[in-house]
């Protein structure tokens, strides 16, 4: 069989085809089509090329089908609606009914803070999306969202990666967490030279001593110990609680477990700018329905954070 040159076919003899089946007049056909008549009647000329066949034959007042329209029709008529039914997808996205499985980029922080507002909404408005969160570092985030192995990520992204779009989602900033009735800080504000005296933990990913504390620390000619490191910061304030250790976590962290009554928070000594924390997505889905639906949901439900 001779394979049919689709690049050579003209998407809009289809579409003439169908008008012409469904009214059974070439000039009521154009009209349904805003073209005129003698367009529809070059239309009409070119299908019959096109399938060998006259297709339409004047009866009476109408055009009947012949014997070929007859069988081809129900073809032409899926093979339209599909392409229909195809863009029409790509542009709208319905939450309460359609389903999708989205991958996030999301620290412990991040997930903390996010997820519980997002997955609490999602159940109510949209409850069959589906969400998996994926560990990641920062050099390697570009790649994720270009092989689309996340949709997005939530973090602090100061240099963002060729090809992607960063939006801010709030602020935030570090304060200093210590157990309840911790020996050695006896009143506040506590004073910086007890601060860098005092044994510290840090989140690090890097797995390296240095954060933005010790930065500010080497402005003064200080220096502290870091004796513990940790990837999760959800971790260190159960072992605050335990030790002597202090330690710098985001404001929304010691919020939520200041109310454990096992520790208190207090001010940093040392001045360390906020920053923001932003969703970051590809050029590659920046149009994408679903995925714009997600990130607009974020938006909003983010002033609330």
């Amino acid at each position: 069989m001779k394979s049919i040159d689709l690049a050579a076919l003209d998407l809009n003899l289809l579409v003439a085809f169908e008008s012409l089946f469904q009214e059974r007049s070439v000039t009521v056909a154009a009209q349904r089509l805003y073209l005129g008549q003698p367009a529809m009647s070059a239309a009409l000329g070119r299908l019959r090329i096109l399938f060998n066949d006259d297709l339409f034959i004047r009866v009476g007042r109408e055009m009947q089908p012949t014997t070929k329209a007859m069988a081809i029709a129900p073809g032409i008529f899926t093979a339209l609606h599909q392409i229909r039914h195809t863009i029409q997808s790509s542009q709208d996205f319905d939450p309460a009914s359609e389903r999708r499985d989205f991958a996030l980029g999301s620290t412990d922080y991040t997930s903390f803070v996010v997820l519980p507002k997002l997955i609490s909404h999602c159940c109510e408005v949209a409850p069959n999306l589906n969400f998996r969160t994926i560990g990641f570092e920062k050099d390697t985030v570009g790649d994720l969202l270009e092989t689309g192995a996340i949709d997005l990520a939530l973090g602090v992204f100061p240099n963002p990666p060729r090809q992607t779009i960063c939006t801010p989602l709030f602020q935030e900033h570090f304060v200093g967490i210590a157990r309840k009735n911790h020996p050695q800080i006896v009143q506040k504000p506590i004073s910086l030279e007890l601060f860098a005296n005092l044994p510290h933990a840090l989140t690090t990913i890097r797995r390296d001593t240095t954060g933005e504390v010790d930065f500010a620390l080497a402005s003064h000619s200080l220096q502290r110990r870091v004796l513990l490191t940790v990837p999760h910061m959800l971790v260190l304030p159960s072992i605050v609680a335990s030790t002597e250790l202090i330690t710098s976590l985001p404001s929304r962290i010691t919020n939520y477990s200041s109310k454990l009554n096992e520790i208190e928070v207090f001010e940093l000594p040392v001045e360390i700018q906020q920053w923001t924390v932003s969703m970051l997505w590809s050029k590659l889905t920046d149009k994408d329905s679903a995925s714009c639906w997600l990130r607009q949901t974020l938006q909003m439900l983010c002033k609330q954070i």
